[in-house]
């Protein structure tokens, strides 16, 4: 499994608006709405929201990947925003968070959804990795450094 096989530059933002978790899982599900990735808006959102608050996926160094199953894909879809800034995702060290994937599979994928999870927490533990994000100039930037995350 490797990012660059769900993400293209259409499902990216280097220009995350700031606000709740909340908000920002809206705005992330957006773009994938507009990419024509997922069919039933509302029932993802839905989906997106329970999973966040049965247990907020704000990881730490900087990392938040809301994920959920749901009816309303037929593919696994990955979105990504940065915000420089941070915004407060309630993160598991109580730092701000920068990076935030979204994640949403279908309700019989299980092993490519946990691979993805696993593969973002793995290449978020590399310090460099985020360094190079955060100061990431642009989309094609960004999609050159996830490209490497193996």
């Amino acid at each position: 499994m490797n990012l660059q096989e769900l993400l293209n530059e259409t499902l990216i933002t280097t220009d995350l608006r700031e606000g709740n978790k909340f908000q920002i899982i809206q705005e992330l599900l957006e773009l994938a709405v507009q990419a024509g990735k997922v069919r039933d808006g509302e029932r993802a959102l839905k989906d997106l929201i329970e999973r966040e608050q049965y247990l907020s996926t704000g990881f730490e160094n900087g990392l938040a990947v809301p994920h959920a199953k749901s009816e309303a894909v037929t593919e696994m879809v990955l979105v990504f925003g940065l915000n420089k800034k941070g915004v407060d995702f309630d993160s598991l060290d109580g730092k701000p968070t920068h990076f935030i994937f979204l994640l949403l599979s279908p309700m019989d994928t299980s092993g490519p959804h946990i691979q993805t999870l696993a593969l973002l927490a793995r290449n978020f533990q590399k310090p460099d990795n985020v360094v190079q994000l955060k100061n990431a100039d642009g989309v094609q930037e960004v999609v050159a450094i996830l490209r490497e995350f193996k």
